[in-house]
């Protein structure tokens, strides 16, 4: 499980030449780095002195953040795993007319999963941006560019995603399929890139001296 790599042996694994781990896989690790940011900014926030009024909302934030921690990190290797299923129907056999029909329907279905995937990241990371905006407003303040920089790492696990599944869109056939996922990306990004810009413009504003 690339989940299970080291550090540095799963970076080892990025810069080798195999497509897999890919963009994808990357993705979804930054959306545990994400996740696993903004929790440790919720720890640093819960039972300090003067943050008593965001106790509940930073055990809340804790709660929701390890969870797609979990997730994230499960969908590192479930994105890899989406992508070697579609470069294993592009082997099964094209002899016969059935096999060619049989194969070019695997295909698709492949292709459609390996779409779903990215925007499943996509989407629990853009939920996340919510809860680092929490974080970062409520939390504690030495930290509060430690929540910033998971926002960032929110926003890129989001647009990589998006990539990713458009590139997946480009080969399918259903087309009331890509016009759906097409749409829901679009929304996705422009609500990302808002809630990104909304956080670091308020923080280096207050930052400024």
């Amino acid at each position: 499980m690339l989940a299970d790599l080291t550090v540095k042996d799963f970076l080892d694994k990025v810069a080798c030449s195999d497509p897999v781990p890919g963009g994808g896989s990357i993705a979804a690790l930054d959306g545990a780095l994400a996740s696993a940011l903004s929790t440790m900014v919720a720890r640093l926030t819960i039972g300090k002195k003067g943050y008593e009024a965001s106790e509940e909302v930073m055990q809340h934030a804790q709660t929701i953040t390890l969870r797609l921690l979990d997730e994230f990190i499960a969908l590192i290797d479930k994105d890899s795993a989406a992508y070697n299923e579609v470069f294993a129907c592009f082997k099964l056999p094209k002899t016969t007319d059935e096999e060619k029909a049989a194969r070019s329907a695997a295909i698709q279905e492949a292709t459609k999963q390996a779409a779903l995937v990215p925007l499943e990241v996509a989407r629990k990371a853009l939920d996340m941006m919510s809860v680092i905006a929490d974080v970062a407003r409520l939390g504690n303040r030495n930290a509060v560019t430690d929540a910033c920089v998971a926002m960032m790492a929110a926003r890129s696990a989001v647009l990589g995603a998006l990539l990713n599944v458009r590139i997946n869109l480009g080969s399918l056939k259903d087309r009331d399929f890509v016009l759906q996922l097409q749409t829901e990306a679009d929304t996705i990004e422009q609500t990302a890139c808002r809630r990104e810009k909304e956080l670091l413009d308020a923080v280096n504003q207050d930052l400024r001296v």
